[in-house]
């Protein structure tokens, strides 16, 4: 199994190219509409424009709160690294950088262009430097 996580955003460019700095992806389809981010080979996530294509469940932004109870998670090889980019889009942190005691490993959690909660954590036992 492999998640593809999709959500729905405002700017599709725009969300793309955010989500290529934070996390050194880059993309796989481009345009206005649709994108796939891409980790090398790996297709990790999908950003589609509200309204486009009528899929019922993105048809209209504001009919519920945006990603109300999800997080985006990534874990990422290289904490410091990651979050040196996150700090570069001076994005709302909900937590700048945080010690997860449950998963023994360093996290930073923000918002997105579009309100959805990103969270970048680190390789578990990984304390920084």
């Amino acid at each position: 199994m492999r998640p593809q996580p999709l959500i729905a955003v405002c700017d599709v460019e725009k969300s793309s190219r955010w989500y290529q700095k934070l996390l050194g992806c880059t993309g796989g389809h481009g345009g206005p509409e649709y994108e796939r981010l891409m980790l090398g080979d790996d297709f990790i996530m999908q950003l589609h424009a509200w309204g486009a294509h009528e899929h019922p469940p993105l048809k209209a932004r504001g009919a519920t709160p945006v990603g109300h109870g999800v997080l985006l998670w990534f874990q990422v090889d290289d904490f410091d690294a990651a979050l040196k980019r996150a700090r570069a889009l001076k994005p709302k942190f909900i937590d700048e950088l945080l010690y997860n005691e449950n998963g023994q490993q360093r996290e930073t959690w923000l918002y997105d262009p579009d309100g959805y909660v990103v969270v970048l954590a680190g390789m578990p036992g990984d304390l920084g430097k």
